[in-house]
This record gives C-alpha cells, sequence and structure tokens, in this order.
C-alpha cells in the first residue's frame, strides 16, 4: 500500500503532523545532498516515533527576487512532490512566496509560524539557511528560540562529491557545462524535464525526423546541444529511447530555446499529452550547418551514437 503524503498550501497543518520533524528549504532537485538530510531524519522519525514534513516555497524566493531569472528550476514543483513522497515524507507545506510573505520579519516567523502554527519537535536546515524580511534570519536566531519554544535545531553536515558541497548550483554549473553526467551523479538519477508537447514547424518532420517539442518552460537550460533520451507518458510506465536536441536551431535562425524529440520505433501522435524527458547523456553541442543535407547528414551520426 503507498503511503499517502498530505501537500498544504498553507501552515494550517493537522494536528497529527504537529511536533515533527521540519525540513525547510528549496530542495529543487532532491539531489544526493538532500537525499542524505532525509535519511538521517528518518531515523530521527524512528527514534522518536515522530512524522517528516517539508516546508518549501512557490516560486523559489530567488526567482521571486530577480524576475529575470527565467531559466533555473533543476525540477518542477511536481516532480520535487514525487521524489519527496519517495523519501518517506508525511507531509508537504508548498508556501505561496509573495511581496506579503517576503516582508515577514524572521522573529515572527520563528514565533508566528513555527512556534504557533508548525510546532515542530525538530528543524533540519542547512549552515547557510536566510530567512525574513531582507533574509536578516539566520541559523543562529533559529537556534535563540529553541528553548523557548520547544524545538531543536538540526544542522547536518553537507556532502561532499569530489570535495564539492553537493548542491543545486553545482547540478546547474554541471547542466549548463555540458557535464551531464556530473550532475546525474549529484542527483542520483537521470536530470529530467517534463512538459506538453506542441505543435512546432514541423522542420524535424520535413527533413526526415518527425519531433515531438516540448517548451521546456523555467527548468535550468542544459547546455544546447543534442543528447540521447529516455522518455515516458507521464502517468505511464512505457519508456522509449531517442534523441533529443536541446537549443535555439541555428540552421533555420530560431530565437527561442526548444526541447525537440525524435523516438525510435514510432508512431503516433503526440499533441498535448504530458511527457518526462530524461537525460542519459551529452552527445555534442549544438551547431550552425550550411545547409539542410549537411544537419541531416550529422543528424543521421548522432543517431548512431544515442542508439548505443
Amino acid at each position: 500500500m503507498v503511503k499517502l503524503t498530505k501537500i498544504y498550501k498553507n501552515f494550517n497543518i493537522n494536528i497529527q503532523h504537529k511536533n515533527s520533524i521540519i525540513l525547510i528549504g528549496n530542495f529543487d532537485g532532491v539531489h544526493k545532498g538532500h537525499q542524505k538530510l532525509f535519511s538521517l531524519a528518518n531515523r530521527y522519525k524512528k527514534k522518536y516515533s515522530s512524522k517528516i514534513g517539508v516546508l518549501t516555497f512557490e516560486p523559489m524566493p530567488k526567482m521571486f527576487f530577480n524576475t529575470k531569472l527565467k531559466n533555473f528550476r533543476i525540477s518542477s514543483l511536481q516532480q520535487k512532490i514525487s521524489l519527496l513522497k519517495n523519501l518517506n515524507v508525511d507531509f508537504v507545506i508548498t508556501k505561496k512566496f509573495d511581496q506579503k510573505f517576503s516582508k515577514i520579519k524572521s522573529e515572527n516567523f520563528i514565533k508566528e509560524i513555527l512556534g504557533k502554527k508548525l510546532k515542530p519537535k525538530f528543524i533540519f536546515v542547512s549552515n547557510n539557511f536566510r530567512f525574513g524580511n531582507k533574509r536578516e534570519g539566520n541559523v543562529v536566531q533559529l537556534v535563540k528560540f529553541e528553548k523557548l519554544l520547544g524545538y531543536k535545531v538540526v544542522k547536518p553536515q553537507p556532502l561532499l562529491a569530489n570535495k564539492k558541497i553537493a548542491s543545486s548550483s553545482l547540478i546547474r554549473n554541471f547542466l549548463q557545462k555540458g557535464k551531464l553526467e556530473k550532475a546525474n551523479r549529484i542527483l542520483n538519477r537521470n536530470w529530467s524535464i517534463d512538459g506538453k508537447v506542441q505543435k512546432g514547424r514541423q522542420i524535424g518532420k520535413k527533413i526526415g525526423f518527425p519531433t515531438a517539442n516540448i517548451d521546456i518552460q523555467d527548468y535550468v537550460l542544459a547546455c544546447p546541444g543534442v543528447y540521447a533520451v529516455r522518455v515516458k507518458k507521464i502517468g505511464k510506465n512505457n519508456n522509449l529511447k531517442g534523441i533529443a536536441n536541446l537549443g535555439y536551431r541555428p540552421t533555420f535562425n530560431g530565437k527561442k530555446i526548444l526541447l525537440e524529440v525524435h523516438l525510435f520505433n514510432f508512431s503516433g501522435n503526440l499533441y498535448n499529452k504530458y511527457l518526462t524527458v530524461e537525460f542519459k547523456k551529452f552527445i555534442r553541442k549544438e551547431k550552425k550547418f550550411r545547409n539542410v543535407d549537411q544537419l541531416r547528414k550529422q543528424i543521421k551520426t548522432d543517431l548512431l551514437i544515442a542508439k548505443k
């Protein structure tokens, strides 16, 4: 039987979720560093017969404050929730991050939200956790209120990957540089994009390689280029192999970033279907070809590599 994870949009949580272990953060990508945190939380859960809750914010505060920051996320909110469910989390609070919430004083956040509404037994945060108006609050301030509000702050050691802290920004950096395998190693899975198939300019079809076109929304922009991918329809278990081009299509003077996926041995209509595209291997960077024949020739070579 699958355990249901309760999702809250505000701080009015059920009585059985008070006195829990609360982990606060963006958890973008729910990578190995986060996974280590949750395995520690699960040990506390057993020891103290407690529940595990996550407090996360939507949109991500960094994107809220910097409206120009479009392509940033490693995983969508839906992906994040589904990854958290797999980590044995009992409830998730996805608090809307808006102007009003951003103005809350850090002390009020501690007393009113943590102290009165959530009433946690343990609070798990990273050492550099900042909160409250103008990021005035920090871990020292959280610890200061431990006795008064009856919780205990836990600051786990960060996980190191090749002497670097396993972090969402490190993963973004790897993806942007085309170091997909390194990014996937820290994620502990293949990086993936969920999106809806849209009608494109039919260029792929015209040159003999029909593609499903997916808008990448606010996902981080991985290195524009060609990737070997695995695709499945959301909610179904059918894995299809394919090749994808993530980029601007310079040969056709494209201006907008697009993810185009060509599936092997597939025929059918995918318009308006939701797909998960898993990035398995980075094949090459995107480049502008002199003509369509040159591009076609290159695609055939890429296909052979992807099929391997």
